[in-house]
């Protein structure tokens, strides 16, 4: 096309309509291009001071080239302004604000021009597919998408979905998984993010989300809700465990989700590389749900710790490698179900536990109440395991141990309160000799106790506190050569959950005003992550 004008007006058009088809873009986003394309030929024809302005009408194709100044009360820019005094000979009813046009003369684009009208439709026509592609699939998260896979680069795979192109990032394929050009695979779209080089989709094969959706694609009662997906924990490429629930009490989730002769889950079996999967039925009740979760070992006993949000749980001897699993994978994916430490023991080993903290509780209440070996092993069958709760139970409770009367209980509880004065006293004092803070003590969940013991470690002010990362305080666990090694922190779990060390931290950063108060939410969970690299959910021991 030699010039904008004169060349055939429907040409124009014929054009824009087919550049839109063929990259799924509106028509006038072609043309605004095009318009741009021979603004930008008039400035270089006419001068780029002046404010050049061209319009293509949609239907006809014709082509207007206008000069635009604006009516102001003291001109600045002669090229762009014009005064209103001057304005008015020309269009008597103006005011301040108004726009003037004068019609200019079509222009020839000459080589250079044409090329740079070129590149100005070519790079608009890119953004705006851009932006259409990212208006698209950023709706998207959350599905599953579908494509042919057009290379790999570095183990990451790029997909082609047709109407975009989207990249699986190394960590989220299946171990042992390689794909060729060419192959057809389905992925989790779990982020799309707008950058430099345009959209930028991410897909997974690796979520617990990517097989909830496989679920719900295979499974009819899960797409219309009637059997719901509560909960999955992944080993992906290895095993997997999903706890399904049914709102129609006819239907029997699991046998849903399996389907006739297993054909339901083996679809989704074969999609994810053989990978095993338990359907669990899950059970508003915690106890129920870990003995299902643990599934095929058989459990003898369970004991729940809600403040500490961890189960110990109790199977035969014959029973222990496979509760564990091979490299604790069994009880890994258990504890991640079900949201809780799982921690494994044999009944021998339960005794023998029992036994210990017995003994302890045994020897804590002769040195604290003053009393004989006898009564303090009597106390501690009937189930007081602190000095704390001796203190302050209703002495109904201690009376009605046989052998014992109100007179003996209300005395049992003085020595007891004596005793946690005493310990308090000594703390305090403890505290201040090692120059802990005061302000220390008003953070949430500390104690004088913990105050101490962090004092002991050099953790002396709320700065220090603001300084500790979660495993600091509570400990963590990590897996090495196939072992479940558990790396001890300044506090013990009974004294302080997780989810208390968080809170504290916390706390201590605005205290500090390393972070500000409204940022506390967000900080959190970076402060939960940070706790949470090196650990791991407890497995008791490996098989």
């Amino acid at each position: 096309m030699s010039n904008a004008v004169s060349a055939n007006k429907l040409e124009l058009v014929r054009i824009a309509e087919a550049v839109a088809r063929e990259k799924d873009i509106d028509k006038n986003v072609v043309l605004q291009a095009m318009a741009e394309a021979i603004q930008r030929a008039a400035r270089s024809r006419y001068g780029s001071e002046l404010d050049i302005r061209a319009h293509i009408d949609p239907r006809t194709g014709d082509t207007t080239l206008v000069r635009v100044r604006t009516v102001v009360e003291e001109v600045e820019d002669e090229h762009r302004e014009i005064s209103l005094e001057e304005a008015r000979r020309i269009k008597p009813d103006a005011e301040i604000g108004d726009e003037l046009t004068d019609e200019l003369p079509p222009i020839e684009f000459g080589r250079i021009a044409a090329q740079s009208a070129k590149q100005v439709i070519v790079q608009r026509v890119r953004e705006a597919e851009r932006e259409r592609q990212y208006n698209e699939y950023k709706d998207r998260v959350g599905e599953i998408a579908s494509g042919v896979v057009k290379r790999a680069e570095y183990g990451n795979v790029v997909v082609d979905l047709n109407r975009a192109e989207a990249i699986i990032p190394r960590r989220e394929t299946l171990p042992r998984e390689h794909f060729q050009p060419g192959d057809r695979v389905r992925a989790y779209i779990f982020d799309v993010r707008r950058e430099q080089k345009g959209p930028q989709i991410f897909l997974s094969r690796t979520r617990p989300e990517f097989m909830a959706k496989l679920f719900a694609q295979e499974v009819p009662e899960i797409y219309d809700g009637t059997v719901e997906i509560v909960a999955v924990a992944r080993d992906p490429g290895s095993r997997a465990k999903i706890a399904v629930r049914s709102h129609d009490p006819s239907i029997d989730p699991v046998g849903a989700c399996v389907g006739m002769r297993g054909s339901r889950v083996q679809a989704v079996v074969n999609e994810l590389g053989g990978e095993k999967i338990d359907i669990i039925q899950w059970t508003p009740d915690v106890a129920s749900f870990v003995v299902n979760a643990l599934a095929p070992a058989e459990v003898a006993k369970i004991v729940l710790d809600e403040d500490a949000n961890r189960i110990d749980v109790v199977v035969p001897e014959d029973q222990l490698s496979l509760a564990i699993g091979r490299r604790g994978q069994n009880v890994r994916l258990a504890s991640q179900l079900v949201g809780w430490d799982i921690d494994i023991m044999t009944e021998d080993e339960e005794a023998e536990r029992r036994q210990r903290e017995f003994q302890e509780n045994t020897e804590l209440f002769m040195k604290a109440l003053d009393v004989d070996e006898m009564l303090a092993q009597l106390l501690a069958t009937e189930g007081f395991t602190s000095v704390e709760e001796l203190a302050w139970v209703d002495a109904a409770e201690i009376a009605g141990i046989e052998g014992l009367n109100e007179e003996f209980a209300e005395e049992i509880q003085n020595r007891a309160r004596e005793y946690l004065e005493r310990e308090a006293a000594a703390l305090e004092e403890e505290r201040k000799e090692l120059g802990v803070e005061d302000a220390v003590l008003e953070l949430p969940h500390m104690t004088p106790e913990i105050a101490v013991k962090l004092g002991r470690e050099g953790i002396k002010t709320v700065e220090d506190v603001a300084y500790c990362a979660v495993d600091d305080l509570v400990g963590w666990r990590e897996r090495k050569d196939g072992e479940n090694i558990f790396h001890e922190g300044y506090l013990g779990p009974k004294e302080l959950s997780r989810a208390e060390a968080e809170e504290m931290i916390m706390a201590a950063r605005v205290q500090a005003g390393l972070i500000e108060p409204e940022a506390e939410e967000g900080s959190e969970e970076a402060a939960a992550e940070e706790g949470e690299g090196a650990a791991e959910d407890s497995t008791g021991k490996e098989a």
